[in-house]
């Protein structure tokens, strides 16, 4: 591969990727919960894509499945033009893929140390000779999340939750990642704390050259920090495009409804601004509707929504969204 192609070639590629759970209900019956269904996407070197949709869309799962937590159901993820498959090619993914965990209180250990916290990964991956090497490597990771050296004997419990998150950051920095999944990493925290983590995130990137997949329902945050925006809704990606395009002339019906509920400080747009209340409640994964799966909740839907499956298309340049009205409701 020439180092033009090189250059041109995706950090992450998701192609077609499905996340189905068995279910058991009873009588020796299962049933399969679509968590995700058939998405893809690309994410370019130190871009931050983000990730946004209802509780329970399938954000979380996609993040985990992308970095093999969960094995695939079907589809493929290729990491700097590679395929992750294998026992021995996921192993190498994960010497330059990581995750920042939602929940800073039950996503560290209590009964560790944050050296050892931090310290773990280093020693799983047998990244440093000798214990000297090893505090040095801990304690440089630990500046870099704004933690200082007294902290590395302390445990979880003893901190804050912006600390927890922190030391969270400096777990997932100690590989020397390349990309790194934020699942909803300041939603359990204070709006004064997530501003400084949000910041540190950005910094990091500036620093490192660090790829995000950012998972988020603050639609506020993710346009913050996000070059492209990628909307789910029950499992299926339904637009993707870029941050301000997405936020500000959204094309799909349930990407309208969710840019109409953000909240506007200026109390007269906001009087101005027409909010998309949608009717019905939330289908289950279990019981999907045939064709689009918004459809039940759509105030556009037609019989042909129901009917069949729109695929997700490139309708401008850059611009995607997975609807059959589209055209005739923008």
């Amino acid at each position: 591969m020439s180092e033009n192609t090189s250059r041109q070639t995706p950090l992450l590629q998701v192609k077609n990727l499905k996340q189905y759970f068995p279910i058991n209900n009873g009588f020796f019956k299962t049933q399969m919960l679509k968590a995700v269904d058939d998405i893809s996407f690309d994410i370019e070197n130190g871009e931050t894509l983000g990730l946004v949709g209802e509780s329970g869309c399938g954000k979380t799962t996609a993040g985990r499945t992308i970095l093999h937590l969960y094995r695939p159901t079907s589809g493929e993820v290729y990491f700097k033009g590679e395929k992750v498959g294998t026992r021995q090619e996921i192993r190498k993914f994960r010497e330059k893929a990581t995750m920042v965990f939602q929940d800073p209180y039950s996503s560290l250990d209590p009964r560790m140390t944050v050296a050892d916290i931090i310290g773990e990964p280093l020693d799983v991956q047998h990244l440093v000779k000798d214990k000297n090497e090893r505090r040095d490597r801990i304690l440089d990771l630990m500046d870099k999340v704004g933690l200082n050296s007294e902290h590395a004997a302390r445990y979880a419990h003893e901190f804050s939750g912006g600390q927890r998150q922190r030391v969270g950051i400096a777990r997932a920095l100690a590989t020397s990642p390349d990309f790194i999944v934020c699942d909803e990493p300041v939603s359990a925290l204070d709006v004064s704390i997530q501003a400084q983590i949000i910041n540190m995130f950005e910094k990091l990137q500036d620093e490192l050259g660090l790829t995000y997949l950012f998972i988020a329902h603050d639609l506020l945050v993710v346009r913050h920090i996000s070059k492209r925006i990628a909307v789910m809704y029950l499992g299926h990606m339904v637009e993707l495009g870029n941050a301000a395009d997405v936020c500000d002339k959204p094309l799909h019906p349930y990407t309208k409804a969710l840019m109409s509920a953000v909240p506007v400080p200026d109390p007269r747009i906001a009087r101005a601004n027409k909010r998309i209340a949608l009717t019905g409640e939330i289908p289950s994964p279990l019981n999907a509707p045939k064709g689009c799966p918004f459809n039940t909740r759509c105030p556009y839907a037609t019989a042909k929504c129901s009917e069949s499956m729109p695929v997700l298309k490139e309708v401008e340049p850059g611009r995607f969204t997975a609807c059959h009205m589209t055209g005739e409701i923008n």
